[in-house]
């Protein structure tokens, strides 16, 4: 069989590849990739930094690139065929990774260099890989007897399939829910671009009237504007009751069994929990600091969270006596009271952020910081018509790298947004070569009679994915594992979130930000009541994201030994940060797929902790005119080009001058008065 995935591809072929042809790729590449291990540990010159550490990180380029291609289409664009395909291969590339961090003869050449790594005037760079592949060999069991060894493999087989399984489930469940409504009071209050985004979604379904669903173009629109409290309430059960049906799509069980062998691995390592075993490579360090992190921000934001909540629930008594105010109610009256305080509501700001607009925009803003242009081109193969194709190129017509833009819902893409890679850039023999890079988002779909609007909370999230898309892209290091977004995962988050703030600024905004129909340039009161509101109910937003992270530092950083209920676990995770009654038929953690399918267990406190770093960074961005070169091309330097390369900390105080600085964060939020 011609198998163009085992064919040498630059750009990813997806007109070629068939699902048949995954899992044959798979197995050859694997192989392939044994093979390369074996003429490192045979090798027999002495071990160097060059035919040990180098070869190493070089090895298996074909197999990462056939598992980009795969995992990055069982996100965006899967089916049940890819799905099984997923459940088989990945146990094997959980025991190809063992078979290389528990090589006895690879850890002994690893060994050797790193013992006399004093002497051999390595680059920085260099040393980094020394350290991280010396620490990965370590950390994952090379130092164990064979029997742990055996059970380590166990464990990580186990694990990459309950992962899958958990992400299947919530898939499943995203997918099967659907409100049908045939009476058109029932969607009163509702704006009629999203009536017609729900008509013509039943129409293409064979049906009658109006679908509302749990994709977030759906769900939020109507959570947000539905004047039916019992169809809100309906709604927001169904979202939040995702795996938790006692069914086949369950996933109570799989929570348990996961952070149970998660903890088991983690004592086989010798660490105390699995949130020891993770914060060791994190600039956090350890489970106590991210919980001291946590409990000073909620010191700070939870007054602010009470006295927002109490206004929220006042208002909302006074506008329809409502009794106690429901988790199904936080989007509907923080909505009108956004309204009646700076008279502003995502109706009046969506007509001026056409998605097309908004990517030129992003655009606009990363050529007068970056000098990167970009330019859409239809030759670059794609996995879905909806996907756009771009090249990019810097102020001296360098290539920098591919750009693929995937921006609507569809049954096979799962929810939320990302950014990924279908190739990472390194530098071999000589040879930069740039990387691939994508962005995923699920926003509303053009309908007959309107272009796809954002709401100014996807304009954020467009921004914040191209800032881990600049983070790929710009990416300028010689080693493929310490390349792009290859950081610690606390520090990753922060070349997204700083370019959110650009969001907020009148120059910006002046560049994209136009009327659809009529060309007009958003109205710069609505940029000040923008702004003006950016700080609307911060406290309760802030304290609504730490309950996330005191939950993901519940569930990872104690034995789990005991849990039997995962709603009751839950609940006495989320005490200190409630402000909403709870609802018995829901349950957050059963899909919670940051943590228990995506990378972030133990890690989720890090949207927080980068949002100081971003904060801190924005502020210097600030001091110097948001479009500085100067603070730009620093940025650049220490942060976007460097990967992974050395200590974030340094390359943050070397960017900034200093360590960042928490107050800059509470003064954004308006938590603290800014110091005069």
């Amino acid at each position: 069989m011609n198998n163009p995935l085992l064919e040498p591809f630059d750009q990813a072929p997806f007109s070629k590849i068939k699902n048949e042809h995954f899992k044959p790729a798979f197995l050859q590449a694997i192989d392939a990739a044994k093979k390369e291990i074996d003429d490192i540990v045979e090798n027999p010159d002495a071990p160097t930094f060059q035919n040990t550490l180098e070869a190493l990180d070089f090895a298996g380029q074909q197999l990462d690139r056939i598992s980009s291609v795969f995992f990055n289409l069982n996100s965006a664009e899967t089916n049940e065929e890819i799905q099984k395909i997923a459940q088989e291969v990945s146990p094997l590339l959980s025991e190809f990774s063992n078979d290389i961090t528990l090589n006895q003869g690879l850890f002994e050449r690893i060994k050797a260099v790193y013992d006399q790594k004093d002497t051999l005037e390595l680059t920085p760079e260099q040393e980094t890989l020394l350290e991280k592949k010396y620490k990965s060999f370590s950390r994952n069991g090379a130092n164990l007897n064979d029997s742990d060894k055996k059970r380590l493999r166990e464990i990580d087989a186990e694990l990459s399939k309950l992962k899958l399984k958990f992400g299947e489930n919530v898939l499943a469940e995203t997918n099967k829910y659907e409100m049908h409504l045939t009476h058109e009071e029932d969607l009163k209050g509702l704006p009629e671009g999203e009536k017609e985004a729900a008509a013509q979604l039943a129409e293409s379904k064979g049906k009658d009237g109006w679908l509302i669903t749990l994709d977030y173009p759906s769900y939020i629109p109507f959570m947000k504007y539905a004047e039916n409290r019992e169809l809100r309430k309906e709604l927001s059960i169904a979202f939040g009751s995702k795996g938790f049906h006692k069914d086949e799509l369950d996933n109570q069980k799989n929570i348990l069994k996961i952070v149970s062998l998660r903890h088991e691995r983690a004592n086989l390592l010798g660490y105390a929990t699995h949130a020891h075993f993770v914060l060791e490579e994190r600039m956090a360090e350890t489970p106590q600091k991210v919980m001291d992190f946590l409990n000073e921000l909620l010191e700070k934001a939870k007054p602010a969270a009470e006295r927002e909540f109490g206004e929220l629930e006042t208002f909302a008594k006074s506008l329809d006596n409502i009794d106690r105010l429901e988790k199904w109610d936080s989007a509907f009256y923080s909505e009108k009271l956004k309204q009646k305080l700076f008279n502003l509501d995502d109706e009046k700001l969506k007509p001026y952020f056409k998605l097309e607009n908004v990517i030129n925009g992003v655009f606009k803003v990363a050529e007068k910081l970056f000098g990167l242009t970009f330019k859409e081109v239809q030759t670059i193969e794609k996995y879905h018509p909806d996907v756009k194709t771009y090249e990019v190129y810097d102020d001296k017509n360098n290539f920098i790298s591919l750009f693929y833009a995937d921006f609507h819902p569809r049954p096979g893409k799962r929810g939320g947004a990302w950014m990924t890679s279908y190739k990472s850039q390194y530098t071999l023999n000589g040879k930069n070569n740039r990387p691939h890079i994508s962005n995923v988002c699920n926003f509303t779909k053009p309908t007959k009679s309107k272009p796809s609007l954002l709401t100014f909370n996807e304009v954020t999230t467009l921004f914040h994915e191209f800032g881990h898309g600049l983070h790929g892209m710009l990416a300028n290091t010689i080693y493929p594992s310490l390349s792009g977004t290859s950081v610690y995962w606390d520090f990753v988050e922060l070349p997204s979130q700083v370019m959110e703030n650009w969001c907020y600024e009148k120059e910006a905004l002046e560049l994209f930000a136009f009327h659809y129909e009529t060309g007009e340039l958003i109205p710069m009161e609505l940029v000040e009541k923008i702004k003006e509101s950016a700080t609307f109910q911060e406290g309760m937003a802030t304290v609504r994201q730490l309950s996330f992270g005191f939950l993901d530092m519940a569930w990872h950083s104690k034995d789990p030994s005991n849990i039997n209920n995962v709603k009751a676990y839950e609940a006495k995770a989320f005490e200190g940060t409630d402000l909403f009654p709870d609802t018995p038929q829901t349950c957050m953690s059963t899909s919670f797929s940051h943590i228990f399918q995506g990378g972030y267990s133990s890690g989720y406190y890090s949207y927080k902790w980068a949002e100081v770093l971003d904060a801190d960074a924005f502020a210097h961005f600030k001091e110097n005119g948001i479009f500085s070169k100067t603070v730009a091309d620093k940025f650049k330097e220490n942060v976007l080009s460097k990967g992974g390369t050395e200590n974030p900390m340094e390359l943050y105080k070397r960017f900034r001058g200093a360590e960042p600085n928490i107050d800059a964060l509470l003064e954004r939020a308006g938590l603290i008065k800014k110091a005069s």
